[in-house]
């Protein structure tokens, strides 16, 4: 049975999953080159997506190539006595912005796409509205990006697996764990960073 599996998955999801393990994983860790193979995997499920009729989410790895260039070039400019680039908290104009650009684009984007061959409409939609969101903030390393990630991701976990999409599923669940990971790890280096700034002030 396991063999049989294997052999309906496609080279080209196996790739995708790899890079976007990888990328997650890195970013995770505050590592740049995370980049570079987010743009190799979005680029792959582009493919994968349109097959499975998943348009809300194709067009989101569109979307993410080109936050993924904004969120290499980002990065890089970390200031030079930095080991890794400035972790910040979510500001209370970025939750006020963000929560109605999510139902917004919800309600347009699935309006629009339940007159086509699109699966779940407004779900895909939703998911879409939120990995939107989520992409910014890690792109500008804002810590609570890992805690719409995580909801997100579990959402997707179902959608994958009844689309037969299971090696993404994988992905997903996995997924979920590293950006619990990554959660934790930015909150520490946000605590360390604010320490050695209030002591930096007082000298």
């Amino acid at each position: 049975m396991l063999q049989d599996w294997w052999q309906h998955q496609t080279w080209l999801e196996i790739i995708g999953v790899i890079t976007g393990l990888l990328c997650v994983y890195l970013a995770a860790i505050n590592n740049i080159w995370n980049w570079p193979l987010a743009i190799i995997s979005v680029t792959i499920y582009i493919f994968i997506f349109f097959e499975a009729k998943l348009f809300a989410d194709m067009g989101l790895q569109i979307y993410f190539f080109v936050v993924n260039i904004y969120g290499w070039y980002y990065w890089s400019k970390k200031p030079a006595s930095s080991k890794k680039p400035p972790v910040t908290r979510i500001t209370q104009k970025e939750i006020m912005i963000a929560i109605p650009a999510i139902l917004l684009f919800t309600f347009i984007l699935g309006s629009l796409l339940k007159y086509t061959t699109a699966s779940y409409p407004y779900i895909d939609s939703f998911c879409t509205a939120c990995s939107l969101v989520a992409q910014v903030l890690l792109a500008r390393k804002v810590i609570e990006n890992w805690l719409i990630w995580i909801f997100v991701d579990i959402i997707y976990i179902g959608v994958y697996i009844y689309k037969e999409l299971h090696l993404t599923a994988v992905m997903y669940a996995i997924y979920v764990g590293i950006a619990l990971m990554g959660y934790i790890d930015w909150k520490k280096d946000w605590v360390l960073e604010a320490r050695n700034k209030n002591q930096d002030t007082r000298n």
